[in-house]
């Protein structure tokens, strides 16, 4: 039986002025999956997550996500659609003026989050246990390495418990044995939480550990699609740039 597609986005174009963007792209992700996408900086990874979850609007195409038309929700079903798609932002974007414990309150009070099965402290510190930084529930951000804010970050989104995260260039700015942990850390979220999610990064160790499949996008559309040891093994150019 054919896993469950949790989105679903058709013929999605996107433009800055002259600068065409997304130019007709289409992307599935079934229930389960991580979906790599790679592609070289600035060629619109970014935007096409951002335009999945509204936070930017598309110009044109269709979105589906858990079965809801995304592009035709009002404010408040976009927001209820929002509690079950976590996004993981490249800088980790906690809030420098709150501790790691008020980090975590904070999307739990604005979208009035409850747990049947948890109350609220215990609910940040189980996100917490996840990431390995429970010993952190005091800590400012000014007091965390870069790859503590990226675990405390996932731990954030891990709050509402998705059902889909978007990771926007998870391991960027970490060392290499970081990365690596980072890495494990979407598979291990996965398997404790039953999560799909797209992965955008440019760095192949991550791909390899993390994803399923991975897509690599150029000109505005997914170029070539395969398994890191299928892309591994392709000759073309625009492919091996990437194993260098």
């Amino acid at each position: 039986m054919d896993k469950e597609e949790v989105i679903v986005a058709k013929k999605l174009y996107k433009s800055f002025d002259k600068n065409h963007i997304l130019r007709g792209i289409d992307l599935v992700l079934h229930k389960g999956e991580n979906l790599g996408v790679v592609g070289k900086s600035g060629i619109g990874k970014s935007v096409l997550i951002k335009c999945i979850v509204r936070l930017i609007e598309p110009d044109a195409g269709e979105i589906d996500v858990l079965g809801t038309n995304v592009l035709e929700c009002n404010s408040n079903e976009l927001n209820e659609l929002r509690k079950k798609v976590g996004y993981l932002f490249q800088g980790g974007a906690l809030y420098d003026s709150m501790s790691v414990r008020e980090n975590l309150f904070f999307p739990i009070r604005r979208t009035q989050f409850r747990d049947k099965k948890l109350d609220t402290e215990e609910l940040i510190e189980r996100s917490l246990r996840s990431v390995g930084l429970l010993d952190a529930i005091d800590k400012m951000p000014s007091e965390l390495s870069g790859g503590m804010k990226k675990r405390i970050a996932l731990a954030r989104t891990l709050i509402l418990k998705p059902e889909i995260i978007l990771y926007d260039e998870p391991t960027t700015g970490l060392d290499a044995v970081t990365s690596g942990e980072i890495s494990e850390l979407i598979l291990k979220i996965r398997e404790e939480y039953n999560t799909a999610a797209i992965i955008i990064t440019h760095d192949m160790k991550c791909a390899k550990i993390a994803t399923d499949s991975i897509k690599i996008m150029d000109e505005g559309i997914f170029k070539v699609v395969g398994t890191y040891d299928e892309l591994s093994r392709n000759e073309e150019k625009e492919v091996r740039d990437y194993f260098i």
